[in-house]
């Protein structure tokens, strides 16, 4: 039995397939794929071993590492409309939506990386 057949009936594949999945289909959705993707992940890594565990915490720290940058874009972009009453934060919110799309594109391509690893049966 080669290592290709044994990582492909390992427990926990299946759930970091589909959170690899879910995260990807997370931007037409609004991003609310990617938190059922989390919670696919967090169940799936009870149970996964090996290959699949580590694709499993690797999705849990791309999904947090997103949050949390995304509640920073959030937050400047709150002061920048708040200082767009002296047009200062005009450029503010300009920037935060520059950010916002270069987190979109970051989570997108670390997640199809993440998928094809996991197709290929290499660890992240």
């Amino acid at each position: 039995m080669t290592d290709t057949a044994t990582y492909s009936s390992e427990r926990g594949r299946g759930a970091a397939l589909l959170t690899y999945v879910l995260y990807l289909l997370s931007i037409p959705s609004a991003g609310v794929l990617a938190l059922v993707g989390l919670i696919v992940a967090y169940v799936g890594r009870a149970e996964a071993a090996g290959l699949a565990r580590s694709h499993l915490d690797h999705q849990i720290r791309i999904w947090w590492t997103a949050f949390w940058w995304t509640l920073a874009i959030w937050i400047v972009g709150a002061i920048g409309v708040v200082l767009a009453i002296v047009l200062i934060g005009i450029p503010i919110i300009w920037l935060a939506g520059l950010a916002s799309l270069v987190l979109l594109i970051w989570f997108t391509v670390v997640s199809l990386f993440g998928l094809l690893a996991l197709l290929d049966g290499r660890g992240r």
